[in-house]
């Protein structure tokens, strides 16, 4: 199972979209400081994640999420699902 998820951060408010097959890993190594495009955002809170069957899936959601902006994207699931 692939994983597309997005990250929040707590110290700047900004948004980090990603993919990955082991979630808990990876939100560690991205507050652990060993990923220099999220270093400056630790720490970073999960707000959303997606599961996929297949690698293709997953990267395809992630570009489309990364197209439309986290902040956008999310907003519209908060739409959807609040009326």
């Amino acid at each position: 199972m692939y994983t597309v998820y997005i990250l929040q951060s707590k110290k700047t408010g900004g948004y980090y979209t990603g993919s990955t097959q082991d979630l808990d890993n990876r939100l560690a190594v991205h507050n652990s400081g060993e990923t220099k495009s999220t270093r400056s955002g630790i720490p970073w809170q999960l707000v959303h994640f997606e599961e996929f069957p297949t690698h293709a899936d997953a990267i395809r959601k992630e570009g489309k999420i990364k197209a439309r902006g986290a902040e956008r994207y999310l907003k519209g699931l908060d739409r959807n699902h609040h009326g």
